[in-house]
């Protein structure tokens, strides 16, 4: 290197000189960018698959903690276990499938019949205010008996069939779905009232136009809620005593320590709950659309 060569570059400023190994620094309005990009990918990606992809990460993290030993297991289960044996009891040779259409059809009947009788019992108070009155003391008696510990009573009464799981059901889900139709018919404006009856509108008119679709919305939320406690309810009443069902089979899957039985049944359950929730938003939704 010349001598020229090295006075200029010692007298050069500091910023200017080379420095060794240095790194390329990357401009901070490209790193922004680059987020927003990654950002906006995000969101425009559907929701579905970032649920898939956050349950098949936790699923992978999971699979590899029991198969390190970090979980044990015989006290969790792992993944693939619970896969192999929803697959048994679906596939192969259809177990599951009769347990789990006698815990829904006394989920069903629970709901229909409770809430049937839910609401005409409520339309009856908004008729007869006096008598619901005298009956409110005397519900509010009967709705904080603890359900499962009637359940031996149930099976007592009806026998180990679908009779027992389905009274403890209906027991839940008719004060559930009362509850909101009081409130729901309650919550109805007077003013609209006083003005339907001003027109010359009939109880008949003034019920179907007015109180009902007032109504439908308090009332859907009681219908949701009463059909997850009628599943939870029958499942429940299977866990205690039962021929059949999907409690039976956990019941029995507990007492043998089959813990990927177990924790399958119990995602088949929480997916079971989120299931009929979403139908009931869905029809929540297209009632609304009619109001």
């Amino acid at each position: 290197m010349s001598i020229s060569t090295l006075v200029s570059i010692k007298g050069a400023p500091a910023s200017s000189r080379p420095r060794r190994g240095a790194p390329d620094h990357e401009p901070a309005g490209s790193r922004r960018s680059h987020a927003r990009i990654r950002s906006h990918a995000l969101r425009a990606m559907p929701v579905w698959l970032r649920h898939a992809l956050f349950i098949a990460a936790l699923t992978g993290v999971w699979e590899l903690a029991a198969g390190q030993g970090l979980l044990d297991p015989a006290f969790f289960g792992r993944p693939s276990g619970i896969a192999a044996y929803l697959w048994k009891g679906f596939v192969t040779d259809g177990a599951l499938w009769r347990e789990l259409g006698y815990t829904l059809a006394g989920a069903v009947i629970a709901f229909v019949g409770g809430s049937v009788c839910a609401v005409a019992t409520g339309l009856l108070f908004m008729v007869f205010p006096g008598f619901h009155r005298a009956s409110e003391p005397y519900l509010t008696l009967l709705n904080a008996m603890p359900r499962i510990a009637l359940a031996p009573l149930f099976l007592l009464w009806f026998g180990l069939g679908l009779g027992s799981k389905v009274a403890v059901g209906f027991s839940l889900t008719f004060f559930i779905v009362l509850s909101a139709t009081v409130a729901g018919i309650r919550s109805v404006n007077s003013d609209h009232l006083v003005l339907s009856k001003a027109l010359g509108a009939t109880p008949r008119q003034v019920f179907t136009k007015v109180t009902l679709p007032s109504a439908v919305p308090v009332i859907f939320s009681g219908f949701r809620l009463g059909l997850i406690f009628a599943l939870l309810g029958v499942v429940g009443a299977e866990l205690i005593a039962a021929e059949h069902g999907l409690g039976q089979t956990l019941a029995y899957l507990q007492s043998t320590f089959s813990m990927d039985g177990v924790m399958g049944l119990l995602f088949l359950l929480a997916f079971l709950g989120l299931g009929v929730t979403s139908l009931m938003n869905r029809l929540e939704r297209a009632l609304l659309d009619w109001q």
